[in-house]
C-alpha cells in the first residue's frame, strides 16, 4: 500500500536530506514507497497546474474558442527535477543556481525548510535590484510564471527572475515540477490582446526554437526572452 499523500511533504522523507542518503536495509524499500509518492505527487499537481493556467488565461479577458486545448498545448510535457545543495563552508562566494526565469508556462516548487529561493522585485532599474527571500511555509507550494505564459499574455504576466544560494549550516532539496508546451507547439501572444495592444511585444514561433535558445546559451537573468523580442515592439 502506498502512503498517504500530504501536499508532496511526504517526498522529503525519501529524499536526502542529511548528505548521508537513505540508510541500512530500509534502502530498497524507501525507493519503491518514494515512487508511489512521487508519481502520486505529480498527477496531483499536473490537476493543479491546469486549473491555474485556466483561471490565468480567464483573467487576460480573452475568449477562445476552446480554452481547453490551449491549456494543454501550454501544458502537454512536465519535467521533473531533485535538486541537492550540498552545505557550502563560504557561501556568499558561490551561487546554487545563478539568476533566471523558467522557459515553460508554470513551475510548481516544492521547497523543504531550510530556504534559499530568491526572486528579483520587478520595476528595479539594475543598478537598484532588490531581491525578495521566498520564505518556506509548511505545507505550501510556490508557483513560478514561466516566459511562455509571459509572451502569451504579451507581457501582461512576467515570468519570475530568480536564483539560489547556499548556507553554511544546512544543505537544501527542491523539487520543482516544469510544465512546458509541446516542442512543435506554436508560441506568440493571443490575437485579441495584441489588437488590443496595438502591439505584438513578442513574435511568433515554434517552442523548440525557444528551447535551443534557453538551453544554448548562458543564463544571463531573462535575456532568453531576447530571442522571442518582436522587431516591432
Amino acid at each position: 500500500m502506498a502512503p498517504s499523500f500530504d501536499n508532496g511533504n511526504s517526498l522529503f522523507e525519501f529524499v536526502v536530506q542529511d548528505g548521508n542518503g537513505v540508510k541500512g536495509h530500509k534502502k530498497l524499500l524507501n525507493q519503491l514507497v518514494f515512487r508511489e509518492v512521487a508519481l502520486e505527487y505529480l498527477k496531483t499537481s499536473t490537476k493543479m497546474v491546469r486549473r491555474i493556467t485556466e483561471i490565468l488565461i480567464g483573467n487576460l479577458g480573452v475568449i477562445l474558442e476552446d480554452s481547453s486545448k490551449v491549456v494543454d498545448a501550454l501544458t502537454s510535457l512536465k519535467m521533473v527535477n531533485m535538486n541537492f545543495y550540498p552545505t557550502c563552508p563560504s557561501p556568499e562566494l558561490t551561487v546554487g543556481v545563478g539568476r533566471h526565469s523558467d522557459m515553460g508556462t508554470l513551475t510548481v516548487l516544492l521547497q523543504d525548510g531550510i530556504g534559499g529561493l530568491y526572486v528579483k522585485l520587478e520595476g528595479k532599474p539594475d543598478a537598484e535590484e532588490e531581491w525578495m527571500e521566498i520564505q518556506p511555509i509548511p505545507g505550501a507550494l510556490v508557483i513560478n510564471i514561466g516566459d511562455t505564459l509571459q509572451i502569451l499574455s504579451n507581457g501582461r504576466y512576467k515570468s519570475a527572475e530568480h536564483r539560489v544560494r547556499t548556507t553554511s549550516t544546512q544543505s537544501r532539496v527542491s523539487i520543482p515540477i516544469f510544465t512546458v508546451p509541446r516542442p512543435t507547439e506554436k508560441i506568440g501572444p493571443l490575437p485579441q490582446l495584441v489588437e488590443r495592444d496595438g502591439v505584438a511585444h513578442y513574435k511568433d514561433f515554434i517552442f523548440q526554437e525557444y528551447m535551443n535558445n534557453f538551453f544554448g546559451k548562458a543564463h544571463e537573468g531573462k535575456k532568453s526572452l531576447d530571442f522571442a523580442q518582436s522587431s516591432s515592439a
